[in-house]
C-alpha cells in the first residue's frame, strides 16, 4: 500500500527561542530541542522540504537586566546574534539525529556560518537539507516573525508554520476562559478585525500581500507537525 502524500511540499517553520527552553528559565533545554528535531525529521522523511527561522528570546532573556535602557538598534543586533547561537544548536541537534542542516545568516559571520544567498538556500532545500535562517532579516527594528514571512516568500514556501505553546488561535485565552473555542480557519481580514495578534503587523501584512498562508499550532503537542503537513485538522489556518 502506498504511503499518503503530504499536503505541502515546502514549509517554513517559525520557532520562538522560548520554545527551546522547556521548563528552564532561559537557555536551551537539550531534551526539548531533541524532541523538536525528531518531529522535523519525521516530516523530512515524508519528502517535505523544511526551512526554519528561530528567535533568540531564550538567550536574550538571560541578558534582559543588562539590556534594560539599551539603544534599540544595539539590542536588536544582540538579538540577531542570539538567533545565530540558537540556529547552530538546532543544526547540531539535527546532525546528531541524521538530518543534514545548513545555517545561513543574514549578517556576515563567515567564520561561523555561511551568508544567506537565496539560490543556494533553494539548492539545499531541493537536495533535502534543512535550511536554518539565522539573524532575522539582518536589520534592526524587524522581528523574526517578519524574517519568517520574508524568507517564506523568497523560497516559495507553501505554508508558514507559527509554532507556539497553544494548539491554535482561540476566541479567548483558553487558560483563562474554558469556553474559548479554537478557530479551524481564519481569513487575514478576520484575524485583523478580531485583533488576534498572530504575528507582528509587518509580518502579517507581508503574508497577506503574498497570499502566503499561516498555520498556528503547538510545537509541544506530539505529532502535531506531521499532522499539519499532511493537511489534517491541526491548529488554525490563516489564509487570504
Amino acid at each position: 500500500m502506498s504511503q499518503p502524500r503530504p499536503a505541502h511540499k515546502r514549509i517554513l517553520l517559525k520557532l520562538s527561542g522560548e520554545a527551546l527552553m522547556g521548563d528552564d528559565a532561559f537557555g536551551i533545554n537539550r531534551g526539548t530541542i531533541e524532541r523538536m528535531v525528531a518531529e522535523v525529521a519525521e516530516v523530512v522523511g515524508l519528502g517535505v522540504q523544511v526551512a526554519v527561522v528561530i528567535g533568540g528570546g531564550n538567550i536574550f532573556r538571560g541578558m534582559a537586566a543588562g539590556a534594560a535602557g539599551m539603544d534599540r538598534a544595539t539590542a536588536d543586533y544582540m538579538g540577531m546574534l542570539a538567533t545565530v547561537m540558537n540556529s547552530l544548536a538546532l543544526a547540531d541537534a539535527m546532525d546528531r539525529q541524521g538530518l543534514v542542516a545548513r545555517v545561513m545568516s543574514a549578517i556576515a559571520i563567515e567564520q561561523v556560518v555561511e551568508p544567506y544567498v537565496r539560490p543556494k538556500a533553494l539548492q539545499y532545500l531541493e537536495e533535502g537539507k534543512v535550511v536554518v535562517f539565522a539573524a532575522g532579516t539582518g536589520n534592526p527594528f524587524f522581528t523574526t516573525d517578519t524574517a519568517a514571512a520574508l524568507r517564506g516568500a523568497e523560497i516559495g514556501a507553501e505554508l508558514v508554520l507559527k509554532a507556539t505553546k497553544v494548539d491554535g488561535v482561540y476566541s479567548a485565552d483558553p487558560n483563562k476562559d474554558p469556553s474559548a473555542t479554537r478557530y479551524a480557519t481564519l481569513s487575514f481580514d478576520e484575524a485583523i478585525s478580531k485583533n488576534l495578534g498572530i504575528m507582528d503587523a509587518t509580518a502579517f501584512a507581508l503574508c497577506r500581500d503574498q497570499k502566503l498562508p499561516i498555520k498556528v499550532f503547538s510545537i509541544l503537542k506530539s505529532g502535531a507537525l506531521r499532522r499539519v503537513v499532511m493537511g489534517e485538522d491541526e491548529g488554525t489556518l490563516v489564509h487570504a
